[in-house]
């Protein structure tokens, strides 16, 4: 059987750890071309050594600051040097610091916002036009957070409110063109991300109690494969999370 994305090239941002990583792998094992772009280059290095080994991967890892637009334009343009174009991106490079805002830093809110906000601007911007001429896909990594309000690390959920009114609004401009936008909306992960305490969810829940990158990257990928539709949204919630969440 033919991959359902043989040939055709995604990037993911944030692909060096946790749902980034895993997203590489699904995409590569579906048959993409993948380019990895984060900023810790001995990470990507190695995830695309696995690639290729496992997958028989074509694969580019590019060091990207998503925060620096020159950054993000330099990753768009050796992606289509390398590969001729782009059919998925994968909005995934997200942060968060700090909980409360009448002690939150400065530097901790604008690392939020350039991050998750300038960040996610500057990827849509420079792909919409190859996404565009090949009527692909672009996937924005979103949160529970994001759709429900909450009285904790406010900063950090607003940013992802951002992420889907934009992806919404995006999905809006270029539906038109066919092309597909999707939201994934993930709750906790059991991956390196800081919960509010600074300790990551992995160390935060046992296996079980949260969801694992590989089941956000499965999404990430059905909605990626998808030919002539798009699958608007996605959320991925562990068994209880209403029951204590209101």
């Amino acid at each position: 059987m033919t991959a359902p994305l043989d040939g055709q090239t995604a990037i993911v941002t944030g692909a060096s750890s946790g749902i980034g990583a895993a997203t590489a792998r699904q995409l590569a094992a579906a048959g993409a071309n993948v380019v990895l772009a984060a900023r810790s280059e001995d990470r990507l290095d190695e995830l695309a050594d696995e690639l290729a080994a496992d997958y028989d991967a074509e694969t580019l890892a590019v060091p990207t600051d998503v925060r620096k637009e020159w950054a993000v334009d330099s990753l768009l343009t050796e992606t289509v040097d390398t590969f001729g174009g782009i059919d998925v991106l994968v909005n995934n490079a997200g942060l968060s610091r700090g909980s409360d805002v009448a002690t939150m830093d400065t530097e901790d809110y604008e690392a939020i916002q350039e991050t998750n906000v300038d960040g996610v601007f500057y990827t849509t911007r420079a792909a919409i036009p190859h996404i565009r001429e090949r009527e692909g896909h672009l996937i924005f990594v979103g949160s529970f957070a994001g759709e429900y309000p909450r009285s904790f690390n406010p900063v950090y959920a607003a940013s992802k409110w951002w992420v889907r009114g934009f992806a919404k609004s995006i999905a809006a401009q270029v539906g038109d063109d066919g092309v597909g936008v999707t939201v994934v909306n993930p709750a906790e992960v059991r991956s390196e991300f800081e919960s509010t305490d600074g300790r990551s969810f992995a160390e935060v829940f046992e296996a079980g109690e949260a969801s694992e990158p590989s089941e956000v990257a499965e999404a990430i990928v059905f909605a990626a494969t998808r030919e002539g539709s798009s699958i608007s949204e996605i959320d991925i919630n562990r068994r209880d999370k209403f029951a204590d969440s209101f």
